[in-house]
């Protein structure tokens, strides 16, 4: 159960274009964002951070990007943002053999060396405290760019994740449906939230 109660689609006007991209994008409207309706200009400065994480002209495969902010959402221990962003990987095209296999992505041969150490990056930048070591970061600039570690970062989905277990967010049935098949193997659960 929510700790805040998800406002209506429509309860905020000035948002519904907002909301109709989300819908247009997930097929549904997420709690989450729901719920940050409390207080509007939240919605739109999460939408537009967002549009520039998950901008189409990325330099960043997306489905990888969302296979980055699914283990910085395990790291984290955030069930709600696991689901979401496995979910949106599939929706984007990664194969489900990775993506069920990302858990192992240090020993999987469906990852590439500069996968992995992008991989490692996210569950560094998702510990507490930091884990990022200037080796680590020295080793991403060996298979990434300036340009592509800033993309990388995992910053949104540290606040995403302290958002939606701080407020208990519901998950919706579609990335429910997608976890008990994909990720409750790797100990992902429906309405766990820390």
């Amino acid at each position: 159960m929510s700790r805040v109660e998800p406002l209506p689609a429509d309860a905020s006007p000035d948002l519904k274009d907002t909301l109709q991209t989300y819908k247009n994008y997930l097929g549904y409207v997420p709690n989450s964002v729901l719920i940050m309706q409390h207080r509007p200009k939240l919605v739109k400065a999460l939408a537009q951070l967002a549009a520039a994480v998950w901008d189409k002209e990325s330099e960043v495969n997306l489905g990888f990007k969302r296979l980055v902010a699914y283990m910085a959402s395990r790291t984290h221990g955030c069930h709600y943002s696991m689901a979401h962003a496995a979910e949106a990987a599939h929706r984007l095209g990664m194969e489900d053999a990775k993506l069920e296999a990302v858990t192992e992505y240090r020993t999987s041969p469906l990852f590439t060396e500069a996968e992995r150490v992008a991989l490692d990056f996210a569950v560094a930048a998702a510990s507490q405290p930091n884990a990022v070591t200037d080796a680590l970061f020295e080793k991403m600039k060996r298979y990434w760019s300036d340009a592509q570690i800033v993309e990388i970062a995992v910053a949104l989905n540290g606040f995403l994740n302290r958002w939606n277990d701080t407020m208990a967010v519901p998950l919706e049935p579609e990335p429910i449906a997608f976890g008990e098949k994909h990720l409750a193997r790797h100990g992902w659960r429906v309405g766990k939230h820390r």
